[in-house]
């Protein structure tokens, strides 16, 4: 497999429930989020020019980021799921799979040390 990806950058808060009573995560709070969206494709799949994706139309996905959730309450926009790294992982795998089928990973980190990560399963 040949496996592109490109880092975006966001800003939200949110609230986490279900937690233990005192939870820091409990309390609003808000987050430098990074994104990393992970394209992959065989060989012979490539595109003409060689590219699993061109790099250019991933543009969408910014200003879509730039437009959904930066600046924002994460609890508003996700509706009922619970705002977790983990859920924000899938939650953008989901908005973007549609249009790019090539799509095979969204990883989402809250601090510099923490990533949680949503990938479709290897085929064997």
């Amino acid at each position: 497999m040949l496996i592109i990806s490109k880092e975006f950058h966001f800003s939200a808060s949110h609230v986490l429930h279900e937690l233990p009573e005192g939870h820091q995560c409990g309390r609003m709070h808000g987050h430098n989020y990074v994104v990393v969206i992970e394209l992959s494709a065989p060989p012979d799949q490539l595109t003409r020019a060689g590219f699993v994706r061109d790099f250019g139309e991933l543009g969408a996905v910014k200003s879509w980021i730039d437009d959904e959730v930066d600046h924002r309450h994460l609890n508003d926009v996700l509706g009922e799921l619970n705002p977790s790294a983990e859920h924000i992982a899938r939650w953008i795998f989901d908005q973007w799979k549609e249009k790019f089928p090539e799509l095979s990973a969204v990883k989402v980190s809250e601090t510099p040390r923490t990533w949680a990560e949503y990938r479709l399963p290897a085929h064997g």
